[in-house]
């Protein structure tokens, strides 16, 4: 036996350790030892003894033991801990108690704890925006009878020949008609925001709709035609043509270079048209079918098909997507309750502390002297919205992407609920594009970045992406003030020369500075575009 171990139980045995029934009951664990026999084996001897001298040293000691290790703190980058909901929590307390202070300077100042000067702007034009807005999305259905009119035609209005020219005349039509709208109306900017906001969704819904079932129709047709041994013989052994999905990576979309190879290994291949012929039909097929098997092109051309695809949280059609067995009305109503309530924050919010700077501010600016004196009050008034503008982005980021689009999960059942990603860890504006709206970055990259490709090179369908992306922001700034400056296209814009810098050898590798820039750029950036749609 051990030497050490023997030493170790002699040396227990020798301490004046009171028997477990003289022990008080506290002390006790819940079952008594099982005494160790004299003829045990060496090694059950040796853990009864290792386990009384544990116990004793820790009835002796007067400092209990500490155990040191090599480990990194919480907030350290080489930390694995992720969990920081508690500073989530903290974000809501913070928000609570500066709705408290601007309460009690309100009741202190008029006699009222809230003094909401925009609640008119809320109910004006309620109904009318409601009957307007139900006719914006019932319009979008003309895209299903038309699709079965594309798919039954056998002449110039199949999708592949006149049916996508027709529908993009239709979708430019809608969208300058109900764009123009709320001009003719002559809304509020309140109004005339939530309607575009709706109307650009639910047009990127009718395009995506749109745009795939044609493809699908064109993967029909031809599947059809593999079925008649004349046309068969004639028919295009292609690879069959797969629609990007709205999570393929850039990297995986097909050039048109790739095609020209399969094609010309497909060609050498003649001696096997047969088995060709064959996975062609499988492959194709395959396109015709949902992901999970349960739905096949174009059993999903109906009225609850497309109902239930415009209430999904997303913007890029699918056959089906995946779904939760339930749905949860507690979780619906909390998630609606947050709806408001972010609402109620960001009125208090411009109330106290962005509408009384930006009226001093105008005040100012229309008695000042001199470019210099007026450029010193912009930046004043630049530097004073910093941190309201920040709570505000924060709380349309809830508001949108948590709670509105939590909301429409829970109703539609749909399991797919990552709208947004750790963006507040961007080290870039690329990133941070990637990252922060997910179902819109989805739709770029489905259906305008590999939609470009085939045609222009990266970097050009890559600026056709930002180009259309920065007209869409610009017209949303241009609702809000019913002023079309441009500011936010430029800014837009200049995020391509940006990223250039951003992702250039001198930042490589220094993602905690890249971050910082980023942070630094938003949020100035947030309060510099208002005052310069406001003010100038």
């Amino acid at each position: 036996m051990n030497p050490q171990v023997l030493r170790a139980a002699s040396e227990v045995q020798s301490l004046e350790v009171p028997p477990p029934a003289q022990l008080p009951s506290s002390s006790m664990s819940s079952s008594p030892p099982t005494p160790v026999p004299q003829d045990a084996p060496p090694s059950q001897q040796a853990t009864s003894a290792a386990r009384r001298q544990l116990r004793a040293q820790q009835k002796h000691r007067l400092f209990p033991h500490i155990e040191y290790t090599s480990r990194v703190s919480h907030f350290d980058p080489r930390s694995e801990y992720r969990d920081f909901r508690g500073f989530f929590v903290l974000f809501w307390i913070g928000l609570a108690i500066m709705v408290i202070t601007a309460m009690l300077r309100n009741l202190k100042e008029t006699g009222y704890p809230l003094s909401i000067r925009q609640w008119g702007l809320f109910t004006e034009n309620i109904w009318e925006l409601a009957v307007s807005d139900g006719a914006m999305v019932a319009s979008t259905a003309i895209s299903l009878p038309l699709h079965r009119l594309y798919m039954y035609s056998r002449g110039w209005l199949r999708w592949n020949k006149g049916g996508m020219a027709v529908q993009s005349i239709f979708q430019a039509l809608w969208l300058a008609y109900w764009v123009s709208w709320p001009f003719m109306r002559d809304w509020t900017w309140t109004a005339q925001v939530f309607f575009t906001l709706h109307l650009l969704a639910i047009f990127m819904k009718m395009h995506s709709y749109a745009f795939y079932n044609g493809h699908l129709s064109n993967t029909l047709e031809r599947l059809s035609s593999l079925d008649s041994p004349s046309k068969a013989r004639m028919a295009s052994t292609a690879a069959a043509v797969r629609y990007p999905s709205s999570r393929t990576r850039l990297q995986e979309i097909r050039q048109d270079d790739e095609e020209e190879e399969e094609e010309e290994e497909i060609s050498e291949a003649e001696n096997e048209k047969k088995e060709v012929l064959n996975q062609l039909r499988e492959d194709l097929a395959m396109e015709l079918t949902g992901p999970m098997g349960r739905v096949t092109y174009p059993k999903n051309l109906t009225v609850a098909n497309y109902v239930d695809y415009l209430l999904c949280p997303t913007l890029c059609y699918e056959l089906e997507y995946p779904r939760t067995p339930q749905r949860s009305y507690l979780e619906l109503f909390y998630k609606t309750l947050a709806v408001f309530g972010c609402i109620f924050l960001m009125t208090v919010t411009s109330e106290a502390f962005i509408i009384p700077v930006l009226d001093d501010s105008a005040w100012r600016l229309q008695s000042a002297q001199g470019w210099q004196e007026g450029g010193l009050i912009f930046a004043e008034t630049v530097s004073t919205l910093l941190f309201p503008f920040m709570v505000i982005f924060l709380l349309v980021f809830l508001v949108i992407f948590e709670y509105v689009l939590g909301a429409f999960a829970e109703i539609t059942c749909f399991a797919d609920r990552h709208f947004y990603a750790d963006w507040w860890n961007s080290h870039d504006w690329l990133e941070f594009s990637r990252e922060w709206n997910i179902p819109v970055h989805h739709f770029f990259r489905r259906h305008v970045y590999s939609a470009s490709r085939p045609t222009f090179s990266r970097p050009v369908a890559t600026l056709i992406t930002f180009l259309l992306s920065a007209l869409a922001h610009e017209l949303v700034m241009g609702c809000i003030t019913r002023k079309f400056r441009g500011y936010g296209f430029v800014a837009m814009m200049l995020q391509m020369p940006i990223v250039l810098v951003q992702r250039s050898r001198l930042m490589r590798g220094r993602g905690l500075l890249g971050n910082v820039l980023f942070w630094c750029s938003m949020i100035l950036g947030l309060s510099t575009m208002c005052a310069l749609y406001v003010l100038v």
